[in-house]
This record gives structure tokens, sequence and C-alpha cells, in this order.
């Protein structure tokens, strides 16, 4: 489902528009339903590209991306890495997701001789005063504040950011990113990457920004703790319109499930979702909290950011694909990968009319090749590996981008053509130096 709010004041700058992606969370099969949009938004549309927007905002798993896209990474590679698993440069292992939070268990057993001994003392004092709501809170207090382990996920990105060119430093990027995570404590959104913020570590943010309370513990940044930034807003695509963007492309792969619509279309769904049990209540509650927030956010934009056009891209409410899958499973993530590009794909056609003077007033435009094309595939696009890169030639190809960003600060007429100019130089730029 694509969602369009044009701007309703239009204004014609002297700059080369300002282009921003924003990416909502929603556990690793949100991240693959991300990596299928982005993938299948660069390839449909004209004069995009993923690596060189002005602002990238992510929070939860969408992070990842985000940051993935702002740190020279690309759709590809993202797609090598995490959908097929045949990246040259990654050994990225899913099992790094659902580690046990070890560590977390024995805090918590630590404290039971303490929590017995006070509460032996207590009932010595007030012997016939024995409230049992106050002894399961204090027993609540022994039970982990996560299930898993974050640590591993931020030691592969601290990796995957420290070499070939990439940086873990938000300070050291050509192009803005912003990370969202919730400080616990306050309940307030921190922004990191913005002043002030953006002396943490890309992967620790990261990680921060993805510690959905219950399932992983909050993280500890400068003597405060963090946890998911979804707690907040859905997508807070506002975050790239304050940063100045005036398109920005946002994704949220979460909503909830219409089940009598699905049926009426025979797609395979259960006449309730009570059947499914508590997983599938709380799945459903979830996702219609982030959907509503992200809805009731629509009209404040209109407002707030009248200059501004917007793109959300969403599962449809029949999307059983989405639903009905374990959000922390990759065993089918080349499947729903390829659902979600194909979806996207099917949404530009679907509102290619509307899309094309949109697009227009910032120098995209739809290619008509790549939507009418019916045998075009996710994968299909992924033949023949870009050759592999030394520290030299990645460093090569890192200033290349950061001359790209000169060139477009100082010339808008320049700008137009750089998508093109910008492919040539790299394709001849050597794959490979020998010192």
């Amino acid at each position: 489902m694509l969602v369009i709010k044009a701007a309703r004041k239009p204004v014609k700058r002297s700059r080369r528009p300002q282009i921003g992606l924003a990416v909502a969370g929603g556990g690793p099969i949100g991240g693959i339903f991300e990596i299928g949009a982005v993938r299948a938004l660069e390839d449909a549309i004209e004069g995009l590209d993923m690596n060189a927007l002005d602002v990238y905002v992510g929070i939860s798993s969408g992070a990842y991306v985000a940051a993935s896209l702002a740190n020279r990474l690309s759709t590809a590679e993202l797609c090598r890495i995490f959908i097929t698993g045949d990246s040259d440069q990654f050994n990225f292992r899913p099992e790094n997701f659902v580690r046990p939070a070890i560590y977390e268990y024995l805090r918590r057993l630590w404290g039971v001789p303490r929590l017995l001994l006070g509460g032996l003392a207590e009932f010595a004092r007030h012997p016939f005063d024995l409230r049992v709501s106050d002894t399961l809170l204090k027993l609540g207090s022994l039970l982990p504040t996560g299930l898993f382990d974050n640590e591993a996920i931020e030691r592969f990105l601290r990796d995957a950011y420290t070499g070939h060119g990439r940086s873990n430093d938000f300070r050291e990027l050509a192009r803005k990113l912003v990370i969202v995570a919730v400080e616990l404590d306050s309940g307030q959104a921190v922004r990191f990457g913005t002043k002030d913020h953006d002396d943490v570590p890309i992967s620790r943010a990261i990680e921060a920004s993805s510690a959905l309370p219950g399932l992983y513990p909050p993280v500890a940044i400068n003597g405060r703790y963090f946890v998911d930034g979804a707690l907040r807003h859905t997508v807070h695509a506002s975050v790239a319109m304050d940063a100045g963007a005036d398109l920005v492309l946002a994704i949220n792969p979460l909503v909830p499930i219409d089940t009598a619509h699905a049926n009426a279309l025979g797609k395979s769904s259960p006449s309730s979702l009570v059947e499914g049990g508590l997983p599938a209540v709380l799945s459903q509650m979830f996702r219609t909290l982030l959907q509503s927030r992200m809805q009731a956010s629509i009209p404040k934009y209109e407002r707030q950011y009248s200059g501004s056009d917007l793109l959300l891209i969403e599962p449809d409410d029949d999307d059983t694909e989405m639903f009905f899958t374990n959000i922390f499973s990759f065993a089918h993530r080349k499947r729903l990968a390829e659902h979600a590009y194909q979806s996207t794909l099917k949404d530009l056609r679907t509102h290619r009319r509307a899309l094309g003077p949109l697009l227009e007033r910032h120098g995209l435009q739809l290619r008509a090749r790549v939507l009418d094309d019916p045998e075009r595939t996710l994968l299909g696009g992924l033949d023949g590996k870009p050759p592999r890169r030394s520290k030299a030639t990645s460093k090569l190809h890192r200033a290349l981008d950061d001359l790209d960003v000169a060139i477009d600060r100082e010339s808008p007429a320049t700008a137009r053509s750089r998508s093109a100019t910008r492919r040539t130089t790299k394709r001849t730029a050597p794959s490979s130096v020998h010192s």
C-alpha cells in the first residue's frame, strides 16, 4: 500500500531538492521487507540513488537499513548480506538475533538471596500485613529485562562499519544519519547523530534503538538506558523533514491484518485471530498501535511541513505473508524479500499517474521499462558480483562519493546529471590495488 502526502504548498527552490529516507522497525522480517522495498524504489525510479540521499532516519530494524545505506552499502549488497547470504565481505548469522541474554539472567538471579532476606525481615516485622500484590511486584524485579542478547548484533555492525571505507562514527559520514531511541527513565526520544548525540558509535545507537522491551535488555550509553525508538513514534519522518528534506520516502513494514478482507480474496487466513492464541493477539495489537500512530501523524505533516512531499510504503491490510510469518524467522527471507520487492513495484505502477508530477519536482521519474517488466525479480538483478575491493580501492571509491556530495551542493544543474557520471566513474575505477 502506497500513501501519498503531496505538499500543499510546493516551493520552487534554486537549490537541488533534498531527499530523505525514514525507515521504521519491525524485527528481522520487517528489515527484510524494507530491503526489498528500497531495492524496488531504486530500480524503478530514475535518478534515485539510495546511497546518495541527503538524510537517513532509522529506528529499530529500520536503523540497520538506514545506517547501512548511509554507509555506502548498496541495496544489492544488503540483499547479499541479509537475503541470499553470499556476501564476500560479511558473514551474517541470523541466530545472533535470538541468543539468550545469559548475563542478564545471571544478574537477576544474583538478587534472589537479597530479596529473600528482605522478604523474611519484612514478614518478621509485619507478620499479619502480608500483601500478595506487593510480593508479586517485588518478585517481578527478578525477571530479566530482555530474553535475548543484543551484544552480538552490535559487534557485527561494528565490524561492518569499520572497514572498506565505511565508518562507525556519525561525524565521519558524508550523509546525515539519525537513529532514534527512547531514554527509558524519561520516556523521551533521543536522536543519535544530531548535535550533542553524535559521539556515540553508530553500531551502539542501533543496538539501543532496536532494544524492544521484553525481548532485548535496555542499552546503557553514557550512564543512561535506552530502548526501542518505536515507543515514541512509528517512522519519525518529521526528523528528516526537520533536517530539510523536500521529499521523504518512508517505510513501515508492520500493519494489522484484516482477516475478513484476506479471506474474501481467497488468501489463507483464520476466521479470527483468536485461533492463533496470545502471540497473534499481541501481534495484532502491536501492529495496530504502530499504524494508528502513523496515520495520526499524516495531518501533522500536512500542517507543519506543507512544502514537503511524503511517500509512505506499507504492506496491504490483507498481506498474510507479512502477518503470519514469525518476525524473528529468517527461514523464508528470500520469499518475503521478493514479496516486498514485487508489492512495492505494484504500488508504484498503480499510482504512476499521481507520482509522475510529484517525482518530477525532485528531479526524479519512474522507469516504465522496470514497472512494465512482468519477469523482473529482486534476485534476478543480483547477477554478477562486484569485484572485491582492497582497502586502497575502498578509500578511492569513498573519495569519489565525497566528491559527488561536494558537486551536488555546489551546482543544482550538475546534480541532475550526477547519477550517470557517478556510475561511469566508479565502473572505470580499479577494483584492486597492490601496494
